[in-house]
Order: structure tokens, then C-alpha cells, then sequence
């Protein structure tokens, strides 16, 4: 009989967790913006056009989380809020200017962790668990019907 902390969902929890400590720690210093603004941000720069649901969806957050995210954007000038020309309720979101050169902070932030998590494994170790990774992912979307995407950290 397995363990619990052997399970694959208990240890990615935690690792969930240890990295998202170190992560808060990097965005605020990196960029001054809290952990869930600067996802957002990076969804926003890597994705954008977008709407706040489909934020919601790249960065793992409920429409609620994106919509409060996307509005402290909008408030700190970092992301242009405007009207969708296809949905008259919903918004387009995209960098300002100086949302994209907070942006591009963040990206060095998502790669400088990038490297500190996996610097641990060879090269062939990183394709080899981001292979794994997907094949994981689209094995639990089958039963998800959430439709969640995954973000770059």
C-alpha cells in the first residue's frame, strides 16, 4: 500500500506550495507585483489579446480571481482594459508600454525559477519530465471539466 506523501497528487501539492513561496519572494522583488498580479501580467503578455474568462483559464485562476487580477493591472497601468468588438459585456485585455516592460521582468522572474526548480535535472531529465508532464496534464483534463490551462511556472 502507497504512502501518502509518496502519492503523485500529495508531492505535487507540496511542491506547489515550496515553489510558490520562493515565487512570491522573486515577483515581488523582481517586479513589485504581488505573485498573482504577476501571473497575470504573464498570461496577459504571452496571450494577449484576451478576455477575463479566457485569463482565468491561462492562468489557473477562477473568473473572479482574473477579473480582481485584471482590474489591479488595469488600476497600476499595466494592462489596457477596453471593450470586446464581438461581446458587449466582455473586455479585451493587452499590455500598455509599461505593462510590457513590467512584462518582460516578470518573463526573467518565470525563467530565473524556471531554472532554480529544474537546474536539479540534466537536460535530458527536463524533456523528459516536461514529456511526462504533458502526458499527466492530458490525462487529467479528460476528467476535468473545468477546461484549466497551465501555465509557464
Amino acid at each position: 500500500m502507497v504512502t501518502l506523501d509518496r502519492t503523485l497528487t500529495y508531492r505535487l501539492h507540496l511542491l506547489h506550495k515550496l515553489t510558490d513561496q520562493v515565487s512570491q519572494r522573486a515577483y515581488l522583488s523582481g517586479t513589485g507585483l504581488s505573485m498573482s498580479d504577476g501571473r497575470c501580467l504573464t498570461a496577459v503578455g504571452s496571450f494577449a489579446p484576451l478576455s477575463v474568462m479566457d485569463l482565468a483559464q491561462k492562468a489557473n485562476l477562477t473568473k473572479g480571481q482574473a477579473s480582481r487580477a485584471a482590474q489591479s493591472l488595469v488600476d497600476q497601468l499595466l494592462v489596457r482594459k477596453v471593450a470586446s468588438p464581438t461581446d458587449g459585456r466582455g473586455v479585451v485585455l493587452t499590455l500598455t508600454p509599461k505593462g510590457r516592460v513590467v512584462w518582460r521582468r516578470a518573463m526573467e522572474v518565470v525563467a530565473q525559477r524556471n531554472e532554480e526548480i529544474f537546474g536539479v535535472l540534466s537536460s535530458a531529465e527536463q524533456k523528459q519530465l516536461s514529456s511526462i508532464l504533458d502526458r499527466l496534464i492530458a490525462q487529467a483534463r479528460l476528467g476535468s471539466s473545468d477546461g484549466l490551462e497551465a501555465t509557464g511556472e
